[in-house]
């Protein structure tokens, strides 16, 4: 339109010739960018600064993140950002495609569903439970010794991160000194620190710098996801 002007056009020709109204055409000319579309960039920056963070998170996770800085927004309009730019799960169910089956499983469930211990520290299981307060959400990672029944590690946070899990973890070590060969298995969650099915603690250089650093032993069964497991 400037280049039109430019030519010595009147602009309301050009209006007419493209069949557009004068009155929407000057809005725009004074605000190109709406008040709407400004607040969808803040949210879509913050859920992508979310996504690149945890990129295991789904979108309602990253609408809560999106919330802790600063640009609060209801889950639909999370799930309908992330849809627009593919900002989807690590951990997200594909489609298949053709008819096509997914393959086999990449490692052996150490455990096959035999939830039983003959000692103290050879199998541990653990899972992350979601509690609302009137505070917000609490995230409590548990870690139970099968032969005793009892929890020997915990951690407890408002943010659903791999260093929950890691917590959980070192405390149960700190705890139960003589936990080598043992096996933690878990369902497969979205933090980083459990997202395989069954893996075995190695006490030959595994903890490095005051925290967890876990051989991985197995990860994920067909399908994804191990039986999920309730501490």
């Amino acid at each position: 339109m400037n280049e039109l002007a430019a030519d010595r056009i009147p602009v309301a020709v050009s209006l007419r010739v493209l069949k557009l109204s004068r009155q929407p055409y000057y809005r725009w000319r004074k605000q190109q960018v709406t008040e709407s579309e400004l607040v969808e960039a803040y949210r879509a920056n913050a859920l992508f600064d979310a996504h690149r963070d945890d990129p295991e998170f789904g979108y309602r996770f990253l609408a809560g993140e999106a919330e802790a800085a600063g640009q609060r927004m209801c889950e639909r309009t999370a799930w309908r950002i992330c849809r627009d730019n593919q900002w989807w799960s690590v951990f997200g169910k594909k489609r298949g495609k053709n008819g096509k089956r997914p393959g086999p499983p990449v490692h052996d469930d150490l455990v096959q569903r035999d939830f039983s211990a003959d000692d103290l520290n050879e199998l541990w299981l653990t899972d992350i439970t979601e509690h609302w307060t009137d505070e917000g959400k609490l995230y409590l990672c548990a870690i139970k010794d099968v032969f005793s029944g009892r929890i020997v590690g915990d951690s407890i946070s408002d943010r659903m991160k791999a260093r929950l899990a890691v917590n959980a973890l070192d405390n149960a070590v700190s705890r139960r000194r003589d936990a080598g060969g043992c096996i933690v298995h878990s369902d497969r969650g979205s933090q980083g620190g459990f997202n395989w099915s069954s893996q075995h603690l190695d006490f030959g250089g595994v903890f490095e710098h005051g925290h967890g650093r876990l051989e991985q032993e197995d990860e994920r069964r067909a399908g994804g996801a191990s039986s999920s497991v309730a501490c």
